[in-house]
């Protein structure tokens, strides 16, 4: 019906606040027939059973600001957040999680810093916005950028003259709206604004100016919890243990101007065409100081085999490290998942060399791709094209970020290290989650010293024992696989089906020309001339 309301972009805050307005008519509705008002009459002072007019709390609207009052200014800001609990960055309507889009817009227009025809309503289309990067459920970002217009403290056009006149300069930092100050107090505190640009570049768009994105994906080193009686082969690491060398000879066969259609999940209605990717660096890096150690793992039962990584303590941390001037839709989830089935033995660096020749292997196997939960968009980089950096010639492809940005504190430093500053809001974030990991490994420290099997010698049948099979640094596939894919365990996958053996998908132009037939026309080609795709629909997730 034309009258009805559409409520599918309304926010679950303005869905809530409309359901609360319905159920207060339903009880101020009498029992005898209420003559008929005006909205505005009944907005302002209900009528009660005797035809009074009847003060109702709360019922007072909030006085709105007029925007004809105040300037704007295009800015960008850089935010972080722990997506772990969110639906992904951009904003779902039928999401079952809130997402990130969604808090910024309810603390944007709480804020009055945006100025919606509806509040209720997430749309973006009001303040200029553009946003570098779309991170799935779960993925968290410390470096996104968004792009937008806001309120500003700046004088309008006649007051600026009038100011001009009285020497009296605007300051962007001393006389501007605190941006990240006002946004953080409104936010989650596992969202938080970390800087913002007074004077973006001309034309500047959060997606299409970003020149370099650098992923990062965290893991252990044991991947899960080792079995002491897992008997050791030549070059094959214990269960539990990762071979770090071999995943970072697999991680620098990334590197370099490649197809990757056999590193990504397929969209057929983005009829994306081109997925030739660049990389720049791919490497395995080990965080220092990361974790606490766990004393039980240091034991000669539990350590891993001395060739693979004979120095400890344990457990250590690492992260994949990727940088590239764009990607494809799960990509880097795509790429660790093959550096976890390499740093496990079940297969060999060269399987990632194998995956990118695309005319060898037009379709990718049907492997599982990694957790989403350890995922992290590191930083987005916005060169200047205009300038030739001389500077990072001992980098190739490495990029220096033009942006002008202000970091939280320093403007003022309290908005930093203040009693309501972003590093006291984020102490107390980590440390609620560090009570967490600090309890549950003294827990886990305790249950290795209970009993002995942590010094018995392995009783499995033999059949569910590993053993080294002719090719050298591949493990036997076996009825027992434990396959860590990045979460908190390993899977049990029943017998290791090597991934170069697994059934293959259709090629993405068959996927793409399914779904435009299922669409009514006669191909994928005849769609992308039909509806005249852009550009970046063909190449693909930014």
């Amino acid at each position: 019906m034309s009258g009805e309301t559409n409520y599918n972009s309304w926010t679950k805050a303005g869905l809530v606040q409309r359901l609360r307005e319905l159920e207060g008519e339903l009880r101020r509705r009498p029992e005898a027939p209420k003559p008929v008002i005006s909205a505005s009459a009944e907005n302002e002072a209900p009528i009660g059973p005797g035809g009074e007019n009847k003060k109702v709390k709360g019922t007072k609207g909030k006085r709105k600001m007029d925007p004809s009052r105040y300037s704007s200014r295009f800015i960008a800001l850089k935010l972080a957040y722990l997506g772990k609990n969110y639906g992904g960055f951009e904003f779902q309507a039928m999401g079952n999680q809130p997402s990130i889009e969604e808090e910024l817009w309810n603390a944007l227009v709480k804020a009055c810093l945006i100025f919606p025809e509806d509040e209720r309503v997430v749309q973006f289309d009001c303040c200029e916005y553009s946003k570098c990067g779309r991170t799935d459920r779960g993925v968290s970002a410390f470096g996104q950028v968004i792009g937008l217009r806001v309120r500003s403290n700046r004088p309008l056009p006649k007051k600026r003259a009038q100011a001009e006149e009285d020497e009296v300069p605007f300051d962007d930092i001393r006389d501007e709206l605190c941006y990240p100050r006002i946004l953080n107090r409104l936010l989650p505190d596992d969202i938080r604004i970390l800087a913002w640009c007074p004077s973006p570049p001309p034309d500047f768009s959060a997606r299409f100016s970003c020149r370099e994105r650098q992923y990062r994906y965290f893991f252990t080193q044991p991947a899960f919890a080792p079995d002491p009686t897992d008997p050791e082969s030549p070059g094959i690491p214990k269960r539990g243990w990762l071979d770090i060398e071999a995943m970072r000879d697999a991680a620098k066969r990334y590197e370099g101007d490649n197809d990757f259609r056999n590193f990504c999940k397929i969209d057929p209605a983005k009829q994306i065409t081109n997925f030739r990717r660049r990389i720049f660096e791919s490497d395995i890096v080990q965080v220092q100081d990361a974790g606490s150690v766990l004393p039980y793992l240091q034991s000669q039962g539990y350590r891993p085999s001395t060739a693979l990584d004979p120095a400890g303590p344990y457990p250590k941390v690492y992260y994949f490290h990727v940088r590239g001037s764009a990607f494809l839709w799960h990509q880097i989830r795509h790429m660790v998942a093959i550096l976890f089935l390499v740093g496990q033995g079940l297969e060999r660096p060269s399987l990632v060399s194998e995956l990118l020749d695309t005319d060898k292997s037009p379709s990718r196997p049907s492997y599982v791709m990694a957790d989403e939960v350890p995922l992290v968009l590191w930083d987005c980089i916005f060169p200047d094209l205009s300038e030739v950096d001389h500077a990072a010639a001992d980098a190739p492809d490495r990029r220096t970020d033009c942006m002008d940005w202000i970091y939280v504190g320093e403007e003022h430093a309290p908005n930093k290290f203040g009693q309501f500053g972003v590093m006291e809001s984020t102490w107390k974030l980590w440390r609620s989650r560090k009570m967490d990991e600090l309890l549950s490994a003294q827990l886990l420290q305790m249950i290795s010293q209970q009993g002995g099997a942590h010094s018995a010698k392995s009783r499995r049948p033999l059949h569910l024992q590993n053993g080294a099979t002719n090719a050298p640094g591949v493990r036997k596939a076996d009825v027992s696989a434990r396959i860590f894919e990045g979460g908190n365990g390993g899977r049990l996958g029943g017998r290791y089906v090597p991934v170069m053996k697994k059934e293959l998908l259709q090629p993405p132009g068959e996927q793409n020309d399914v779904y435009a037939r299922r669409k009514g026309y006669a191909d994928a080609a005849d769609m992308r001339a039909k509806k005249r795709y852009g550009k970046e629909c063909f190449e693909g997730r930014r």
